[in-house]
This record gives C-alpha cells, sequence and structure tokens, in this order.
C-alpha cells in the first residue's frame, strides 16, 4: 500500500484509491497487488493510517476499501481465461491468492459459475461478494 497525492499520477484527482494488479497470475502476491491511495482523501488515508486502532469513521471507511478491493479482484481474476476451476498455480502466487479469495467468498460456487454470474448479472454479483464480506455489522 502507498498513500500518494493522484493529482501527480495519470489517475483521477478525486478518487480515493486505485489498486493495481499484476497480470501474470504465476507471479508473486506481494510483487502482483498495489493499493494506492490518494493522500487528498484524508478520510480513506486516515482510516487506513489508524487501521490498527480505527475509530467508526475509519471502521467504515476501511469496510468500504475492503469489499471493493474484493471486487476489482474477483473481476480481474475472471477477465483471465486461464482462471478457472481446474487451474493449478504456485503458491503465494496472485492465481493462487485469487483462489483463495473465491474459495472464502464463494465457498460452494465455482469458477465457473462465478463467471456465468458476472456475465449475466454483474451487479448482483457486486451483491453477492458485498454479502460474503458482510463487514459492516457490528460497526456501529
Amino acid at each position: 500500500m502507498a498513500i500518494i497525492d493522484f493529482e501527480k499520477t495519470n489517475y483521477p484527482d478525486d478518487a480515493a484509491w486505485h489498486l493495481e494488479i499484476g497480470s501474470n497470475l504465476e507471479a508473486a502476491t506481494m510483487g502482483s497487488l498495489l493499493l494506492l491511495v490518494n493522500e487528498r482523501k484524508r478520510v480513506v488515508a486516515g482510516a487506513l493510517e489508524n487501521a490498527a486502532k480505527p475509530r467508526t469513521q475509519d471502521q467504515i471507511a476501511l469496510a468500504m476499501v475492503y469489499v471493493d478491493v474484493a471486487r476489482t479482484m474477483v473481476e480481474h481474476a475472471l477477465a483471465h481465461p486461464e482462471f478457472q476451476d481446474s487451474a493449478t498455480f504456485p503458491d503465494e502466487s496472485l492465481g493462487a491468492t485469487l483462489q483463495a479469495l473465491f474459495a472464502r467468498l464463494f465457498p460452494s460456487t465455482t469458477i465457473s459459475e462465478i463467471r456465468a454470474l458476472a456475465d449475466r448479472s454483474p451487479s448482483r454479483l457486486a451483491s453477492d461478494i458485498q454479502s460474503a464480506i458482510n463487514n459492516l455489522e457490528g460497526i456501529v
């Protein structure tokens, strides 16, 4: 994660965050994911700075970031034709991390079924991800 000024990047100045994800599913996860946070968006930047001891407003902002990052990762995985139920990826690779995320979010659903849902109803998939994470409960 890096907190930066989006005005000095090619990202929209008013975006609060951007998740960069590598395209090589066999590459190490640590080198494939980078969450960029816009320092000008103090609510989100502050929430991430306070993540070890978050206030209520920080918890809400963190919940929003978490759901959006998960949704972005799911959509990214589904965009790769080689990301299949039968695929095998090296330990600690981006592909393995994405498979673990799918297993956590959709424990009784195949990747093929999730891909079909995404094609049929992307907004329903977004709601299913939000429901699976369910991280707003107990904040307030």
